[in-house]
């Protein structure tokens, strides 16, 4: 459906481009070696090794010819070919179990350069369909948090250049922080021969699935584009309301549908780079002490890049994380089984979900002019789903067992 909705506005769907990264050079080689990694969770060590030789000899190869060519320069082929390599041997070399579990293997390493590709469709047909964009309702609601996002953005052009570049590389490579994550998930796999009941990639997958249908419902672009210069080559300058992000707060006025141009996303609301950073957080719960960190410093520095780079209001960041929490927690429930605090978990996420969404479209300047109020409600209500999900999923872990053995009794003579 995405790959016909793509040809009607004249450009290759998800499909094409994905076909087409067999050949020419891809847009992200981290991610399709990332997926390839997973993929590679199926296979003994040493097939691992050589799959992730075959992998760069190929790409080897396809560099040298793009430098004679004079091509773009990007790796990557290698992995897709050796995932797509391994679909045929499941078909012809692998029969029962083994088969199936292959497949799954390399079904979930395509499964997740899809979500790229469908993702990138998506936004395309966001900035086709959506001509008037709702900033000016987020911005005003904003204003009860304190417009963090013009706060963040004057404190990230203070550390210069070195710490934009990494805020944008924990920003772009969100999906292979993610992989990491899922591997240490998947690292038995191997051994038992079968996946867990659920992992990390099954979240980001739906979280990816279901976003950007909020996105078609309220379409913001971003304080930077709306409020600012643009990015990318796209939005801002005549398009923007005002060149106010990230210096000057934008000033307390009733708000109104705004038309925007047809190439800037409308991928604000939610803000679906903090929910993954947020699902990732949740998974490394589990994890060594490193791994734990890891994604401490991945959520952290995720949300620093959404509001840093004028991509999304504070207003935004709420939303996702009651977003992943409430998708995080239905997931959950379907490996584990549904019971009558998880279903209302799920319920109470969905209804603060739409609360918020509802409340910064209608009660916009009421939350700017009582930021005290309001500002202190929002964070309630996110809170209060956090609650919810650390209570309920604490009452469904397994209750750990002592080790201690009971001493043995003397028999009596």
């Amino acid at each position: 459906m995405l790959e016909i909705a793509a040809r009607r506005y004249g450009v290759p769907g998800p499909i094409t481009n994905q076909a087409k990264e067999v050949i020419f050079a891809p847009k992200s080689g981290p991610l399709l070696y990332a997926s390839m990694a997973l993929m590679m969770v199926v296979l003994p060590w040493r097939q691992r090794f050589i799959a992730a030789g075959v992998a760069i000899g190929i790409d080897i190869a396809f560099f040298l010819v793009r430098w004679a060519v004079d091509a773009k320069m990007m790796f990557g082929n290698g992995a897709l070919w050796v995932v797509l390599g391994y679909a045929v041997i499941a078909v012809t070399r692998r029969t029962g179990r083994e088969r199936v579990l292959l497949l799954k293997g390399v079904g979930l390493a395509l499964l997740l350069v899809a979500g790229r590709k469908t993702g990138d469709t998506w936004l395309l047909i966001t900035s086709k369909t959506r001509p008037a964009v709702l900033d000016q309702y987020v911005a005003t609601a904003d204003h009860a948090l304190g417009n963090p996002s013009w706060l963040v953005g004057r404190i990230v052009r203070a550390t210069g250049p070195i710490g934009a570049h990494v805020l944008d590389y924990v920003y772009v490579q969100l999906a292979v922080a993610a992989v990491i994550v899922t591997l240490y998930q998947l690292r038995n796999v191997a051994v038992e021969r079968r996946f867990p009941r659920h992992h990390l990639v099954r979240t980001f997958l739906v979280i990816g699935l279901l976003g950007p249908g909020i996105y078609m419902i309220f379409p913001v672009v971003g304080p930077i584009f709306a409020y600012g210069t643009g990015a990318y080559g796209t939005g801002g300058e005549h398009w923007a309301l005002a060149n106010l992000w990230p210096d000057t707060p934008p000033p307390i006025i009733a708000p109104h549908h705004m038309l925007f141009d047809e190439i800037t996303p409308r991928n604000c609301m939610p803000s679906l780079h903090t929910a993954w950073a947020t699902a990732l957080f949740i998974h490394s719960r589990k994890g060594p002490r490193i791994l734990q960190f890891f994604g401490v410093f991945w959520l952290i520095t995720t949300l620093g890049a959404t509001l840093g780079f004028g991509y999304h209001y504070g207003a935004d960041l709420i939303a996702g994380v009651v977003f992943t929490l409430t998708i995080e927690a239905a997931l959950r429930s379907l490996a584990r089984g549904w019971d009558r605090s998880a279903t209302q978990l799920v319920a109470y996420g969905a209804t603060v979900f739409v609360a918020l969404l509802m409340s910064y479209r209608f009660l916009s300047m009421e939350m700017a002019e009582h930021p005290w109020v309001f500002g202190p409600l929002l964070i309630l209500a996110m809170t209060s789903v956090i609650y919810g999900y650390v209570r309920t999923t604490k009452s469904r872990e397994p209750k750990a067992t002592s080790a201690r053995q009971p001493e043995p009794q003397p028999e009596l003579a």
